[in-house]
Formats: C-alpha cells, sequence, structure tokens
C-alpha cells in the first residue's frame, strides 16, 4: 500500500494547529514505517515531508497571500492534469488539510478539522463560507474516508453536512512530550494565551476579564503570542514564536487561559498541561471533551467566570498542574498515527 500525504496547500506559520498536526502525522509515519507513505508538499514547505521520501511539487503555484492562494487553488482544480502526475503510483491519499487538491482517482481521506463556518456563520464573509462549502463540506462528502479530530467534529459534521457515520473516524491529535514538558524553570506573572486574532479566540472578553485581574493583582501580565493588535496595559502582543520559545513560556507562565468561543480540538491546553502549566479554559465546542476535569472550566462568555476560573488555579497551581500533566499522557502523536494507519488498510482493504 503506498500513502500519499498531500500537503499542497500548506503555508508555513499561517495554517495554525492543521500544520502542527500535518507535520506531526508525517513525521510519526517515517517513524513508524507501517506504511510506504510519500509527502507530496508545495514549494513554499519543502521540509514539511518530516522524514518522509518527498516529492516537491512545483506545478503548485503556492504563494502566501490570501488571493494567491485562491488563484492557486482555482488553478490546480482547474487544470490538474500536471499535479496528477505526482499521483499516479499511490494506492490512497491522505489531505490532512481537508482541501483536495489536485482531485485524484486513487481513494481519497479528507482530515475535516472543524464546521465553523456551519456553526458560526457570523465569523466568515459570504466569500470564505461558499469557498468552505466547496472546499470542506463537498470534500468530505466526496471523500472515501473522512478523519475528524474529536467527538464534537463528527457529531456536528454528521448532522450539518450529512455525512454516512460509518466513513467518519475520530482520531484525537497528540502532544510532542519530547519537547512540551517540565522543566525546572520558575513560574513567572503572567497569564498566557497563544491564539491568532481570529473572532472566535475572544480576545476582546479576555481583555476586559484581564483588566478586572489586574486591579486585584498587581503586577500580573498577559502575554500573546501569535497576537498583532492593541493590547490593555499589562499585556504584551509577542507575535510568531518558535515551537522551543512557546514551550519554554508554557514552562514559566502562571497559568495558561483559553477563552476560545470554538476549537475543533484545541493543542494549546494539552500542549501546556504537559509542561506543567495550570489552565483555565473554555467549556465551548470540543474542549471540555480534550481537557476533561484537567482544567478549570469556565462560560467563555462570561468576564465574571474568567475572572473566577483564572484567579481558582491562580490559588492551587500545584493541584492543577498535576491534573493537566497525568490528562496529557493520554495524548500522543504516536497514537494519532496509529489510528490513520488503520483508517489507510480499512480503506485500501
Amino acid at each position: 500500500m503506498r500513502v500519499g500525504l498531500s500537503l499542497l496547500t500548506l503555508v508555513p506559520a499561517v495554517s495554525g494547529g492543521s500544520e502542527t498536526y500535518a507535520r506531526a502525522l508525517a513525521r510519526e509515519l517515517a517513524r513508524r514505517g507501517e506504511v510506504d507513505a510519500v509527502a507530496l508538499v508545495p514549494t513554499l514547505a519543502p521540509d514539511a515531508g518530516e522524514g518522509l521520501p518527498t516529492r516537491v511539487v512545483d506545478a503548485y503555484r503556492a504563494g502566501r497571500g490570501s488571493l494567491r492562494r485562491a488563484v492557486s487553488m482555482v488553478h490546480a482544480t482547474l487544470w490538474p492534469g500536471r499535479l496528477r502526475r505526482h499521483y499516479a503510483d499511490l494506492d490512497l491519499v491522505h489531505f490532512p488539510l481537508t482541501v483536495p487538491i489536485p482531485r485524484v482517482h486513487a481513494p481519497t481521506v479528507v482530515t475535516l478539522h472543524d464546521v465553523q463556518h456551519l456553526d458560526l456563520p457570523r465569523n466568515f464573509s459570504r466569500a470564505e463560507r461558499a469557498f468552505r462549502r466547496l472546499a470542506y463540506d463537498r470534500a468530505a462528502r466526496m471523500a472515501d474516508a473522512v478523519v475528524v479530530i474529536s467527538e464534537f467534529v463528527r457529531g456536528r459534521a454528521i448532522e450539518l453536512i450529512d455525512l454516512d457515520p460509518e466513513r467518519v473516524h475520530v482520531v484525537h491529535l497528540g502532544v510532542d512530550h519530547e519537547l512540551y514538558r517540565p522543566g525546572d524553570e520558575r513560574r513567572g506573572d503572567f497569564l498566557l494565551y497563544p491564539a491568532r486574532p481570529w473572532p472566535h479566540k475572544n480576545h476582546e472578553l479576555l481583555f476586559r476579564a484581564f483588566s478586572k485581574l489586574r486591579r486585584r493583582h498587581r503586577g500580573l501580565e498577559l502575554v500573546l503570542p501569535s497576537y498583532e493588535g492593541p493590547v490593555p496595559e499589562g499585556a504584551r502582543a509577542v507575535g510568531h514564536v518558535s515551537r522551543s520559545e512557546l514551550a519554554r513560556l508554557y514552562r514559566t507562565a502562571a497559568a495558561l487561559v483559553f477563552p476560545s468561543l470554538y476549537e475543533g480540538f484545541g493543542l494549546p491546553p494539552l500542549e501546556a498541561m504537559a509542561c506543567g502549566c495550570p489552565v483555565a479554559c473554555s467549556n465551548a465546542a470540543s474542549l471540555p471533551e480534550v481537557v476533561g476535569d484537567a482544567a478549570r472550566l469556565f462560560d467563555p462568555e462570561s468576564v465574571e467566570e474568567i475572572v473566577a476560573a483564572v484567579e481558582d488555579v491562580l490559588a492551587e497551581p500545584e493541584q492543577w498542574s498535576e491534573r493537566g500533566r497525568a490528562r496529557a499522557t493520554a495524548f500522543t502523536w504516536e497514537a494519532t498515527a496509529r489510528a490513520h494507519c488503520a483508517v489507510y488498510s480499512e480503506l485500501v482493504a
């Protein structure tokens, strides 16, 4: 069985958690050697195969800007001939980043990360919703198998996209425990929230809650990796950080506060837990499924609940740190790759 891991739409440092997943899956498939897999990557990310045999598909006109990316996808959809040559010897093709470019003749697996455009349509323009209906919903309906990253996404996809439940497989994401692990650094007096400034990440309410917290906890700071934009007094937007720097922040933060309104999975709370960082987390979407009772949950639409949850984990950091470390051990990329191999084998058989 020869499996192609198609990563043509990956844009480094833009694709977010889906990039983390795609790279980790490639790395574990290479390490396990259970299937004969090859990575098909764009010129923007020639290293995305992470140890797998790699084909750089220069026929795909990869670009970083939104317009260039849209043009690249349209071109690949309308004129797939040159791209398909790279896929001709494959028994199965997996699209971890959802968008099935190019269309291929082999059986396909599509990973569906969420259906936020259907659950929270107000967060998307009309053009974005139309694109997702084609690139996500239609892709999931046409795929031979669909991987989803939580039971939450499975339920919503079956209901809203009308998928056959037999074709939908839940595979949880994992944590890189070699990178995200406890250290001997002293914890500082700051809260951490690594998230891009997308509407569902709920920065506005977090800033209101933080202003209240800062009046009660003088000197408390809020550090915001991946964020760019105005921030309240006491907050610092530090933009993109490396994975190693993010791990250091997890190990030195007083707590992670995660007020997201919507997640298909939610990696940062688990990564923080693996580092021993206490976590206060939203009770929305997939997050309770992921964090269990190892995080102090709160209603992300209530400033008062965010404040109370953060104060609880700051008051008992050892208890929440211990719970979190235990919870995080259940999530590994090895298990994620093993579950994918089972999907591949079942489909080809």
